[in-house]
Parts: structure tokens; C-alpha cells; sequence
């Protein structure tokens, strides 16, 4: 359709008016039923009645997750000695239509139960790693499956809905691979009235409830770690589970309205997102919920998931809660300058000394 040079001559004009307008995703959130910044109580006895309602709430959305057995049905595939530790690999069903393969390292010459740690792999489109990210030093300065098992920790790690093993298990079969098996898996839990990030969380929980039942390792003692998507998945099950006594989160601290406000919503997959979570509160109420378990949060501050801005308005509405319990040391947050999506020499070296001084003593 051929544009009159009058309307044409209009638009020109108007161009830079419409440049100089208010971003669209702060009209979409001016637009919309997003609930008040959240803000720690005066009191810790406030907090303790509050955060039973946050989780609850937290919870519900998640939507109707199908209930986890008391123990998960483990199948044992095998069993291999690699020297430092034993690995086996193992299976289970989710009762919910997944079976979730996954490895579980042994450190060897433990003299009492051991201090474990649940791996949780990332995203970054890489379908066919998930939990072989054990192995490799691709995101990690070294294999981190190897390397904490060195260090005496029990570990596990899942296969995530679509990845690794799980890649092409989707409910529309094995010829539907990679984002757009994810986006299908998404939708159906829509329909059935769940979250994929719920059923995700899901499976990572029943692989704790694997680990914690072992007899070889303590439950007091258990630690939670990952990047990107596994640094998401790791502050929402400390959240969620006061089993999880420590954590260590890398690159992805991130405040959802301030991801909206750089126009970011892009930098995170479908199966990330939960419905109506903004009418309640914002990420920082999640990270609420782990005080007054130690927790790091690692952090460059030119990464595009987790804006800069966004993790100083957490880091200023968390440490108060902390605060309630004369823990603020406990809840940590590094920012590196000049840094992006990366995991660095550094930030391992603090993640295992981490890790060392909360759970191996």
C-alpha cells in the first residue's frame, strides 16, 4: 500500500516526539496489577507469620503439581568406578509422564556420612548437555562434578524437562527437539493447569529426596548450586525446601520488573516464567525465603538477564530480613565490574571455599 506524502511528511515530523516517549514496557507495567515493592517486617516474629503466606502463595502459583512420593522410585542403571569417587547412574518417574535420568557421585574413603551438594545445570539453548555439565569445564573453570567429589561432597545432578537425555521426550514425541519442545512442554502444563517451571522445580526436589535418603550422606549437610538457569533453579529451591542449608548462585539475580524495564524479557526461556507472579510480589520475596540460610549470590554487572539495578534493589530488600535474624552476613552478593554471563576463575574458587566452610566441617 502506497503511503500519501502527507502522512509520510506527518511521520517525520512525529518520529522524534516518539522517540522521546515513555518506553513501552514501562507503559505495559503501568498498564498492569503488579503489587507493591516488598519490604521486611519490623519484626522477626512479623517475617515467620509472612513467609508462610509468600511460600504458600509461591506455591500455588507454581499450580497443581502432581504430589511427590514419599521416596522416588530409583532404578539403579549402573556403576562405575573413576578412581577419586563411584558414579552411578540412575533413573526415576516422575509420575508424571518423565522418566528423569541422572548421576550420583560417591566421593571414596568417607569415614561418616558425607556433606552433599545437588548440581543444577544451565540453559543457554544447550539441549543435548543438562547433566553432563558435570564433566566438563565448557561454563566452569574445571568439571564440577569431579572436582567437589574430590573435595568429599556426594553429588546429583537431573536431567531438566528437555535436556540432555530428556531432549526429545516432550508430549509431542521424539521428532520435536531443542526451544521448541520446551515452548510445547510449556504449554501443555498451561493446560493442565501447572507451570513448567513448577514441574521442573519438581523433579530437582524429588532428586533431593533421592539424595537426603542416602546413607551416605548427612542430611544436615546438604548445599545447592548452579548458573544461569541453575542459579535460578538453585534460589527457588532454597526457597522452597528448608532442607537446602546453604547455596551458591551464579549469574542469574534477577529482579523480574527491572528485566521488563530493560526491555529483557528475551534473555529467559518460556519455561522461566510463572503466571501472575507479579501481582504479588517481586523475586526478592523468593530470595526472602531462604534467610537465615547462608546464601551467595554471584554476579557480573553487565549481564543482560539479571540487570544491575535489579540486583541492588533485591540485595536492599533481602539483607533486612537477614537483619531479623542477626544474620546479615549470611546472605552475600558479589558484583563484578565489566563482567557478563560468565562464570570466572574467582567466582569457583569462592564457590568452593563457600561451600567448604558451611557444609564440609
Amino acid at each position: 500500500m502506497k503511503i500519501p506524502a502527507s502522512l509520510c511528511l506527518a511521520l517525520a515530523w512525529a518520529a522524534p516526539v516518539m522517540a522521546d516517549a515513555e518506553p513501552a514496557a514501562a507503559r505495559w507495567l503501568a498498564g498492569a496489577e503488579v503489587a507493591p515493592a516488598f519490604a521486611a517486617p519490623p519484626t522477626r516474629a512479623q517475617w515467620e507469620s509472612d513467609r508462610l503466606g509468600v511460600r504458600a502463595e509461591l506455591l500455588r502459583l507454581l499450580g497443581r503439581l502432581p504430589p511427590r512420593p514419599a521416596v522416588p522410585a530409583i532404578k539403579t542403571l549402573s556403576r562405575e568406578d573413576r578412581g577419586d569417587y563411584v558414579l552411578e547412574r540412575f533413573q526415576f518417574d516422575n509420575l508424571a509422564g518423565a522418566t528423569v535420568p541422572g548421576y550420583l557421585l560417591l566421593p571414596k574413603g568417607a569415614r561418616s556420612r558425607s556433606p552433599a551438594i545437588l548440581y543444577c545445570h544451565w540453559h543457554a539453548g544447550e539441549y543435548d548437555l543438562g547433566k553432563e555439565e558435570l564433566f566438563q569445564d565448557r561454563h566452569t573453570p574445571e568439571p564440577p562434578g569431579p572436582a567437589f567429589a574430590r573435595r568429599g561432597y556426594v553429588v546429583i545432578a537431573v536431567d531438566a524437562s528437555g535436556f540432555g537425555e530428556r531432549n526429545g521426550t516432550g508430549p509431542d514425541g521424539p521428532a520435536q527437539r531443542g526451544n521448541p519442545a520446551e515452548e510445547t512442554a510449556a504449554k501443555f502444563n498451561l493446560w493442565v493447569g501447572r507451570t513448567f517451571w513448577g514441574m521442573l522445580l519438581r523433579d530437582d526436589l524429588m532428586a533431593l529426596d533421592y539424595l537426603a535418603g542416602r546413607p551416605e550422606v548427612d542430611p544436615a549437610r546438604i548445599g545447592v548450586t548452579g548458573m544461569s538457569m541453575g542459579a535460578t533453579r538453585t534460589w527457588w529451591l532454597m526457597a522452597l525446601d528448608e532442607r537446602l542449608k546453604t547455596g551458591v548462585a551464579i549469574a542469574c539475580m534477577t529482579r523480574y520488573q527491572n528485566l521488563i524495564l530493560h526491555g529483557s524479557i528475551h534473555e529467559h526461556s518460556i519455561g522461566y516464567f510463572v503466571p501472575g507472579m507479579l501481582n504479588h510480589f517481586d523475586s526478592e520475596a523468593v530470595i526472602a525465603l531462604i534467610a537465615p540460610r547462608p546464601v551467595l549470590f554471584q554476579t557480573g554487572d553487565q549481564d543482560g538477564g539479571s540487570p544491575v539495578d535489579g540486583i541492588h534493589a533485591i540485595e536492599a530488600a533481602v539483607r533486612p530480613v537477614y537483619g531479623l535474624y542477626g544474620k546479615a552476613d549470611d546472605f552475600q552478593s558479589i558484583v563484578y565490574p565489566g563482567l557478563g554471563h560468565v562464570y570466572t576463575k574467582e567466582m569457583w574458587a569462592r564457590t568452593l571455599a563457600w561451600m567448604d566452610e558451611r557444609l564440609a566441617r
